[in-house]
């Protein structure tokens, strides 16, 4: 839903649960600012009672009622509104605060703050550390992509966006216009899944490759979203990771050290180079080409073609 939206609807719905006597809807829009500004009592009555009915969908008991005057009113009673007791195992509680990590660099820094606080309220005990549950190494998860935000908000809205995207095989970005599924990190880098309307097929990008400004395009999505987003599969796909095969290759002595660690075996030729032996799956050849000059394809020759192709798009470029 939009911010405006959402605003509109915490501010109702504590109203409801805030007070002790049913509130007419003179008194409720009398009361958010959203609905004073919503014009003739029509819109108000529309805007209102779609509002209700959201908050009832989401979960909220709200009762209806007559009040002193006689008036129909509105009220949500806590006692019908409280949740049960909150309880976290030592996992549980780590990955929640492994979730708020992620703002930690993020708008909604001082939000993740305030729920872990209301986690240890809730029965978080105040000496573990739910960042460092699991031993003395802290887990980061960086987000450092200017994308990153609008993305998470285009996610949840389902609200397609348009970027600019510089492929690894490309010298300049394109236009993409994207369906936004859902976001993953994976190995220190984000990633977005979704449905490319250009191209007509569900597409990964890797939120470090996108250039510019993430724009809002129109409303709704075209395809239904997935209830499985492979997103991790997908780029291990790319890496190589998922594979079948094994490919030779050249790479100069001190480079390329994501390679060499996934090498099955290096051997040392001399001349500032090295032999390696690595899995060969499909996008082999994309990551292989950001390595530039410091590799060379030895075999299989398909995928030694694949390589130079991408190379001379590049030099094109």
């Amino acid at each position: 839903m939009a911010i405006a939206k959402a605003e509109r609807l915490m501010n109702l719905a504590l109203c409801l649960l805030g007070t002790r006597r049913p509130l007419s809807k003179r008194e409720l829009r009398e009361s958010i600012e959203a609905y004073l500004e919503a014009g003739s009592d029509d819109s108000f009555n529309r805007m209102f009672e779609r509002d209700k009915d959201d908050l009832r969908e989401l979960g909220l008991v709200i009762a209806t009622v007559e009040n002193l005057d006689g008036e129909v009113g509105y009220l949500a009673r806590r006692d019908s509104n409280r949740l049960p007791p909150i309880t976290l195992d030592a996992e549980e509680a780590a990955a929640l605060g492994l979730a708020a990590k992620v703002w930690q660099q993020a708008r909604l820094a001082g939000a993740a703050s305030g729920a872990l606080q209301k986690l240890r309220a809730a029965g978080l005990p105040e000496d573990v550390d739910p960042y460092e549950a699991h031993g003395a190494l802290e887990p980061r998860i960086p987000v450092h992509e200017a994308a990153f935000e609008p993305l998470m908000l285009a996610c949840r809205d389902r609200r397609p966006v348009v970027f600019d995207y510089r492929k690894a095989s490309a010298a300049h970005p394109e236009t993409r216009h994207v369906e936004p599924w859902a976001l993953e990190c994976w190995r220190g880098h984000w990633y977005l899944a979704g449905w490319d309307r250009d191209r007509g097929a569900e597409r990964v990008f890797r939120l470090s490759r996108i250039t510019g400004r993430v724009r809002s395009r129109g409303t709704g999505f075209t395809v239904s979203v997935p209830d499985v987003v492979t997103v991790r599969e997908t780029v291990a796909g790319w890496a190589g990771e998922i594979a079948d095969r094994s490919a030779l290759i050249r790479l100069r002595a001190g480079a390329g050290y994501p390679l060499r660690a996934k090498a099955t075996e290096v051997r040392e030729l001399g001349d500032g180079w090295d032999e390696l032996e690595i899995p060969y799956g499909h996008g082999l050849d994309a990551w292989l080409v950001e390595f530039g000059p410091d590799v060379v394809v030895l075999e299989p020759a398909e995928l030694r073609a694949d390589v130079v192709d991408r190379l001379r798009a590049v030099a094109k470029g």
